[in-house]
């Protein structure tokens, strides 16, 4: 892990997104903040800059792929940020819509943390 990865957990269900927070942090050591709505994710984007998104789909209101396209939006030139959709819907045209939004990867619910953490770890690699 890079001294400068930071980690952003997106996700309405609050039990959820603090689960992943704890573990990423407990195990892995990750700095995490976390966002419950996809305008406060957006607002969190802005302030910390974290290059690592794990951005839930099914959100009231703002949903996962408005979010990630706004995201990606705003990225500068030379920032490296790689968004990892979570959600329940696993058809191939959601993947593929998560592809046009902008996400860089794809993570099924329900997930074991491990599997979750190893997904983490592949997309901070690929930042390199």
């Amino acid at each position: 892990m890079s001294a400068d990865t930071k980690v952003l957990v997106v996700d309405d269900n609050r039990d959820n997104a603090n689960i992943i927070r704890q573990y990423l942090t407990a195990v892995w050591g990750y700095p995490v903040s976390v966002a419950y709505n996809g305008d406060d994710a957006v607002r969190i984007f802005e302030d910390e800059r974290p290059n690592i998104i794990l951005l839930d789909v099914m959100m009231p209101g703002r949903d996962g792929w408005d979010v990630c396209q706004s995201i990606k939006a705003k990225l500068r030139p030379d920032e490296k940020v790689r968004i990892i959709m979570v959600t329940a819907l696993d058809d191939v045209s959601n993947k593929h819509q998560a592809l046009q939004a902008g996400a860089d990867d794809f993570v099924e619910k329900p997930f074991d943390l491990s599997r979750l953490a190893a997904t983490v770890q592949r997309n901070i690699s690929a930042l390199a």
